[in-house]
């Protein structure tokens, strides 16, 4: 009778006995910074944008979106990006997009999913939109701190000299009338 002996390193049984190592999928670590507060009520307000207050309610699942201090289209021109590129994302629900009930105010649904982290996902696609916007501020604020310069410190091309000739106290033909009691009917 033969015997067959198979020796093995105890190394090697080890190795079989594990299972490959499994990789965990590494999440992308994403850091926003944002000007975020909660109210009292449980609301989340963000104030970073420049002409509006954007406002998360988690238990109504609303998103509203309120002018800071100025109304006039420039704040709907906002209110319209906001929720367009929203609703592009698929954070809202485009058909509950309206007026709200505060004046120029703008205000949606927040779609319900068991799948994601709504209340992140809606968050960090705002973050997001204010990315997006900071050019067109930048712009704008350049814009205006110009057009103040060119008014303040005109360039020579912009400016003329002064000439007293011109600058008189009195111009033109008609001289202002002073008008006093003894322009009134009496009888």
């Amino acid at each position: 009778m033969d015997i067959k002996i198979n020796i093995k390193s105890a190394d090697a049984e080890k190795q079989k006995q594990q299972k490959p190592p499994v990789k965990k999928e590494e999440k992308p670590s994403v850091k926003m910074k944002l000007a975020i507060r909660k109210t009292l009520d449980g609301k989340i307000v963000i104030y970073d944008h420049k002409d509006l207050d954007i406002v998360i309610d988690p238990k109504k699942s609303k998103l509203m979106a309120f002018p800071k201090s100025m109304m006039g289209d420039h704040v709907y021109d906002s209110q319209d990006r906001l929720f367009s590129f929203l609703s592009r994302k698929g954070v809202i629900e485009r058909d509950t997009i309206q007026n709200g009930n505060i004046y120029f105010s703008m205000e949606a649904k927040i779609p319900d999913s068991t799948d994601f982290n709504v209340l992140q996902n809606l968050v960090f696609t705002i973050g997001t939109f204010l990315d997006d916007e900071k050019p067109y501020f930048e712009y704008e604020e350049k814009m205006e701190s110009e057009m103040e310069r060119r008014l303040t410190e005109p360039d020579p091309e912009d400016s003329t000299e002064f000439d007293a000739r011109r600058h008189a106290e009195r111009k033109g033909s008609l001289q202002r009338a002073r008008y006093g009691m003894s322009s009134i009917y009496r009888m």
